[in-house]
């Protein structure tokens, strides 16, 4: 299980560390462009289950096919070095606006890497629905 919000550093080369608990669910990890401007980070089976569902996406629909490229297309392998880090691609890092100080949330079956600024934000923009959210959520299990 991967949960928890934990604050690092973006070095010079695109490096960030991944905390030591998620590196043995992380072995073989892959990382693409997220959602609200994020990156993913999958574990590997986890990936596997996400692109099989993508290439059963019907593509006569754009949408379909637009998000497929965007995930797919924008994936890449990463691998640890000795200190627990892995290198966030550059085109990966413009996409999600990373600068020095980031954030890596854990969301049970993929890590997201966030600017911590953006995160900030968007952790306020959402508090601000939290309970209109929850009501939502708890109807849909009805």
């Amino acid at each position: 299980m991967l949960i928890g919000q934990y604050y690092h550093n973006l070095d010079e080369k695109g490096r960030v560390a991944v905390p030591a608990k998620f590196r043995p669910k992380l072995k073989n990890a892959v990382v693409t462009k997220g959602l609200d401007n994020c990156l993913f980070l999958y574990p590997e089976k986890e990936w596997e289950k996400i692109a099989s569902n993508l290439a059963e996406l019907p593509i006569d629909k754009s949408g379909n096919r637009a998000y497929s490229r965007s995930m797919l297309a924008g994936a890449m392998e990463v691998e640890f070095d000795k200190q627990g880090r892995i290198i966030l691609p550059e085109y990966l890092r413009k996409f999600a606006g990373l600068a020095k100080n980031v954030v890596i949330a854990g969301l049970y079956n993929r890590l997201e890497i966030w600017d911590e600024v953006k995160w900030r934000e968007y952790q306020t923009n959402s508090e601000l629905n939290y309970n209109e959210i929850a009501e939502t959520l708890s109807n849909l299990k009805n």
